[in-house]
């Protein structure tokens, strides 16, 4: 194998072509934009930036947020202090980043369009808008809107949630997350580097619903809009009976990052896990294992051992976590609530918007917590009521 070709420059196909090239690989990097901006991406959390420490340890512009206000409808609104910051990035500062370190290794760069590829023997033929191009093996980075039929997962609209939102000119320090009735997604406030991007994503609602949302949310917090630059996303979010059918790789390629379907149903997440699968793909097609078919297997189980099967029990749970009920109210009213009053259950919340706490072992830490989290949300009202307020 001496050509490999990389379908997409975002992220996951900047990080594969990074780890390929330093492998001494020929590699070549196809993408019509290269560098662009996205309402919903630039966050990444502390599970990501401490398995690749490049991610902090860089001069590229970034915030560091240490505090998330949680809020929903009868509950309130509640700061969540981080142990470990949040970092948001620009998309474009982030993704120009990752093609330089790709660059750097000695993978080809050109801008230019995929718009077909046809497998001749045991190579690929691509045609691109600057002519046709031969590899040995394809990475198939070309996010949600995947234009290659043949290749990626087969996202169904169950399978996908819109994410869109304003950059507004503005400035905190905090995160907000605003949960809304009746809707499987949420609201965020991400404070950039000379902007906030302020956005919306939804599953099972049609964009335009969702746009009339935000902006209801917008007006009623005095935040004016008007103006600002308007953008919109697809976000995979694959239902609990697609992972395990999920089309993430083949003959001849693999896929990585959004192009694989590989985003958190629940928190829409998608950076770590295109890095974390464009490392992964990399390992497979570099392994000791002799064959292509061989290669390409690993990557599924390398995937699965990873984090596919966490994202794929995390599914299960999104429609309880958003829509569900417990104990009289809605899940996200009792979840602003608990991490008010319990400091057991604020623990579990850190833990979730850092990555520590993966979904798998969620249910268990919450049965094994419950109780004393209810203890201390009891201590804490009967305190309350006990120590008068002060005086104005």
């Amino acid at each position: 194998m001496k050509r490999v070709a990389i379908l997409g420059g975002g992220p996951a196909g900047a990080f594969a072509a990074e780890q390929l090239a330093s492998a001494g690989l020929n590699v070549q990097v196809f993408d019509e934009k290269l560098a662009w901006e996205k309402p919903c991406g630039g966050g990444l959390t502390y599970k990501a930036y401490s398995q690749y420490p490049f991610l902090i340890d860089n001069a590229t512009p970034k915030r560091l947020v240490t505090e998330t206000m949680l809020a929903a409808p009868r509950a309130g609104e509640v700061s969540l202090k981080l142990d470990e910051p949040l970092l948001i990035y620009s998309r474009l500062d982030l993704n120009r980043m990752l093609l330089e370190r790709a660059e750097r290794a000695g993978a080809q760069i050109e801008k230019a369009r995929i718009t077909g590829m046809s497998r001749y023997g045991s190579a690929w033929q691509l045609r691109t808008s600057s002519g046709i191009a031969d590899a040995d093996f394809c990475i198939v980075a070309t996010g949600a809107r995947n234009p290659l039929r043949d290749v990626g997962t087969e996202l169904r609209p169950e399978d996908a949630m819109s994410a869109l939102g304003y950059y507004i000119p503005g400035d905190q320090t905090r995160i907000d997350i605003q949960f809304l009735p009746g809707l499987e997604g949420y609201i965020w406030v991400f404070p950039r580097c000379g902007h906030l991007s302020v956005g919306i994503c939804g599953k099972g609602e049609p964009a335009a619903s969702l746009r009339k949302r935000l902006e209801q949310y917008l007006n009623e917090r005095g935040i004016s809009w008007k103006g600002a630059s308007f953008y919109s996303h697809l976000l995979p979010s694959l239902d609990s009976g697609s992972w395990k059918k999920n089309r993430v790789s083949g003959e001849g390629w693999m896929a990585v990052g959004d192009a694989a379907g590989l985003v958190d149903p629940i928190t829409g997440e998608g950076l770590y896990y295109a890095i974390r699968s464009a490392d992964l793909a990399a390992r497979a097609l570099l392994s000791e294992v002799s064959g292509l078919a061989e290669k390409v297997a690993n990557y599924r189980r390398l995937l699965r051992r990873d984090f596919t099967a966490d994202l794929e029990f995390g599914s299960r749970l999104a429609k309880r976590v958003f829509l569900g009920r417990f104990l009289l109210g809605s899940v996200p009213a009792r979840m602003v609530q608990f991490t008010r009053r319990s400091p057991r259950f604020s623990a579990i919340m850190r833990d979730l918007f850092s990555g520590r706490q993966p979904y798998l072992g969620l249910k268990q830490r919450l049965l094994r917590n419950l109780n004393p989290s209810l203890y201390e949300i009891a201590m804490s009202l009967g305190f309350s009521r006990l120590v008068p307020r002060k005086a104005g």
